[in-house]
């Protein structure tokens, strides 16, 4: 949390400052969560000069093959700027989706933060109780039961590598008391690290976030810039090298 205060306090001196820059960036947001989750990313995005996308989806109210359609709307309104995704869990699989179909002329890069690229182990978990599968689907909606790891959920039926140049941030600090007790290896709560990778992709970095506020992170929105511009993340980076990234357009 103490980075986050520290980003909001940079906030203010980057109201005003942009630079010309040619290329929109579509943000999608995670699993029951909305637009204003991404709401600080967008600001930094816009400071540094990107037109931005960041619209809501109802995630809590279809299944993958419909959510997917948003991806495409939220694209459109790029026109013919180069066009980049910013996703936080399941929205990077809703861009795998449309991107499995869809081949846009002005595709730039795709930064996934937190996605489960092979599945969640939490999702498998709970679907083993009826119970609390039904719970699950309640609460969250017809899409989680299909983010589960096995070889049928969509993450896994989807193409197994990537063909656009994809980077991915994962975290590996737990707040869900779940995590550590049903997921093996560095997890983020929700997603374990290597559930996040993907052959064809071309970086990955792990940083000390959580699942729930990795698009809040100082040193990820920092590596998301970093590899919309670049094309890899900086992986030496650290705290005050981050906040000047972000304070200079």
């Amino acid at each position: 949390m103490r980075y986050l205060a520290l980003l909001l306090l940079l906030l203010p001196a980057m109201a005003t400052a942009t630079t010309a820059r040619a290329d929109c960036v579509v943000l999608l947001h995670g699993l029951a969560r909305t637009d204003a989750s991404m709401r600080v990313l967008e600001e930094v995005l816009v400071y540094h000069g990107y037109h931005v996308i960041n619209d809501g989806y109802p995630s809590q109210e279809a299944p993958v093959s419909e959510l997917v359609t948003y991806v495409e709307r939220s694209a459109a309104q790029c026109g013919d700027e180069r066009l980049h995704f910013v996703t936080h869990s399941l929205g990077g699989i809703l861009v795998r989706a449309w991107l499995a179909n869809a081949h846009p002329a002005n595709l730039g890069r795709v930064v996934m933060l937190a996605p489960p690229n092979r599945g969640s182990e939490i999702v498998d978990t709970l679907s083993e109780n009826n119970t609390l599968r039904r719970a699950m689907i309640w609460i969250n909606g017809p899409a989680v039961p299909q983010l589960g790891t096995d070889s049928g959920s969509v993450p896994n039926t989807l193409p197994s590598s990537v063909d656009f140049d994809l980077g991915v941030i994962a975290g590996d600090i737990s707040i869900n008391p779940l995590g550590p007790f049903v997921i093996d290896g560095p997890n983020d709560g929700t997603v374990s690290v290597e559930s996040t990778r993907i052959n064809g992709m071309a970086d990955h970095i792990v940083l000390n976030t959580s699942h729930t506020l990795i698009m809040l992170n100082p040193m990820v929105i920092a590596e998301v810039l970093e590899f919309l511009r670049n094309g890899v993340f900086d992986h030496g980076i650290t705290l005050p090298a981050a906040l000047r990234k972000l304070a200079n357009p």
